[in-house]
């Protein structure tokens, strides 16, 4: 286990930096640049344009520099902590992040939560009960669930909230906490206003992680080892508990490698739906008007988040599981 955990830390150093490079390149494959971008929309709106201010901007973020300096001098800065300039915000990447990054993780880390605290009993319920009124009612919830678009959900919530309660749910806090500094009453605020995004995040991964469950420990308690189990009397919670249940919770420690990165990005139009401050629209927009250095750090943040998972899912399937071998020894 040792000698494979070292194998994987060294393995996750030029995977990173192969990843930072396509990122990087992708980011640049779009004509153009950021001032290139802004120029246009200076035009369209019928401004007239600086060509020497222009070329002096782009000398000075090193637009005018070849593609393989500029991620040099990327990768260089990250090094020192430093991820570059963003140009939208002309502020470093680092303070424009800010708070932003933080609750990006903290709607993320209640969205897992909320999706395991829900999934797991009702999943187990359902391959326990199997054909029974109340199976038949959670899966047609769960498919409900999974066919339910999230930014669908977030909209009628919004429209519920206003016309039936008149109170507006957009945001992550009090509109009077936004440029204050943390304290108790605007953590507070943030807990009131978190359960709608959690829902609205966390139905369709929910209900996906409910029907993967049930079926897995569906296909397991139709085993040869769980009929013996019985037969000779064990105890039915004990039975269920001892293997069944254990091999059927790989969906859940396998999804760790990906969940995160995907509740980040994949809550990006929910965030702009209901207006919040995570890194979801931030993203959009630096794509959207070239913001490389801006862009290309998020871009990086969710490949760490998946490689680190990654490797924390395989240590805990390889403990979890007695039949995975993390060398690929055979049993004997």
């Amino acid at each position: 286990m040792f000698g494979y955990t070292v194998h994987r830390l060294l393995i996750m150093v030029p995977t990173l930096l192969a990843i930072s490079l396509i990122t990087f390149v992708i980011i640049q494959l779009p004509p153009g640049d950021y001032l290139s971008t802004y120029v246009a929309e200076l035009e369209s709106q019928g401004e007239t344009v600086n060509a020497a201010k222009i070329e002096f901007l782009r000398q000075q973020y090193g637009f005018d520099k070849p593609m393989h300096e500029q991620y040099l001098l990327w990768l260089a800065g990250m090094f020192k902590g430093d991820f570059g300039y963003s140009f939208e915000f002309n502020l470093p990447v680092t303070e424009v992040v800010g708070d932003r990054l933080w609750l990006s993780f903290l709607v993320s880390f209640t969205t897992i939560l909320f999706t395991w605290v829900v999934s797991f009993p009702i999943g187990v319920y359902s391959a326990t009960h199997q054909y029974s009124w109340a199976d038949y009612g959670l899966t047609f919830v769960g498919f409900l669930g999974l066919a339910t678009p999230n930014f669908l959900l977030a909209l009628v919530l919004l429209y519920v909230a206003n016309v039936v309660f008149g109170t507006s749910i957009g945001g992550l806090m009090d509109p009077r906490f936004l440029d204050q500094a943390w304290s108790v009453e605007k953590f507070v605020s943030v807990l009131e206003h978190l359960w709608i995004p959690v829902l609205v995040i966390g139905t369709s991964g929910t209900a996906g992680m409910i029907r993967r469950l049930r079926a897995n420990l569906l296909d397991e308690l139709e085993k040869q080892y769980v009929v013996t189990a019985r037969a000779k009397g064990l105890h039915p919670f004990r039975a269920l508990c001892k293997y069944p249940l254990r091999m059927s919770l790989n969906p859940f420690i396998a999804d760790i490698g990906n969940l995160l990165p995907q509740v980040i990005s994949g809550a990006a139009i929910v965030s702009v739906v209901l207006s919040l401050p995570t890194t979801g629209p931030m993203l959009l927009n630096a794509l959207r008007t070239q913001d490389m250095y801006l862009a290309g750090s998020f871009l990086l943040f969710l490949a760490v988040l998946t490689v680190i998972g990654v490797f924390i899912s395989d240590l805990l399937l390889a403990v979890l599981d007695p039949r995975i071998r993390l060398r690929g020894e055979a049993l004997r």
